[in-house]
């Protein structure tokens, strides 16, 4: 009977292993963390080019540029999660650094095209320019406001 009793204590020891796993499979995993090289990049590339009208902080609150044409504050960028549901819209803010904002009819945009600007300037290839984007996603994800 000794023998019959290890052998049930071993059977169920098993099916709760085999319970727990499942239920851990079905667990939504966790967010992943950024990796700190892709902030420390993505503070330069903000504080270089973002900054002069988002604001140190991401605020919104920068000094408008001299004899500016645009007309609406820039936005807060440390709200864009609580904007969206509690989600941050790592696409969406990409697609506006690669592609700007729509434009206006009949007047500027008002938000540089960055993916053209990074191309540019720096004369680089694609894979920098969309690592340079995701850098300064990443970075501004880390702003949002808890």
């Amino acid at each position: 009977m000794g023998s019959r009793a290890i052998r049930n204590v071993f059977a169920c020891c098993v099916l709760l292993g085999f319970a727990a796993g499942f239920c851990a499979a079905q667990e939504k995993p966790a967010a992943q963390a950024k990796p700190n090289a892709s902030i420390a990049a993505g503070a330069k590339l903000y504080k270089r080019n973002c900054a002069v009208c988002h604001g140190n902080d991401g605020k919104g609150n920068g000094p408008p540029p001299a004899s500016s044409p645009f007309t609406e504050p820039p936005p807060d960028l440390t709200t864009l999660a609580k904007r969206h549901n509690g989600e941050f819209p790592a696409a969406y803010v990409k697609s506006v650094l690669r592609n700007g904002v729509t434009m206006p009819d009949h007047g500027p945009a008002e938000m540089p095209v960055w993916g053209v600007m990074f191309k540019a300037i720096a004369k680089s290839d694609e894979a920098k320019v969309t690592a340079r984007i995701t850098d300064l996603t990443d970075y501004i994800e880390s702003l949002q406001a808890k």
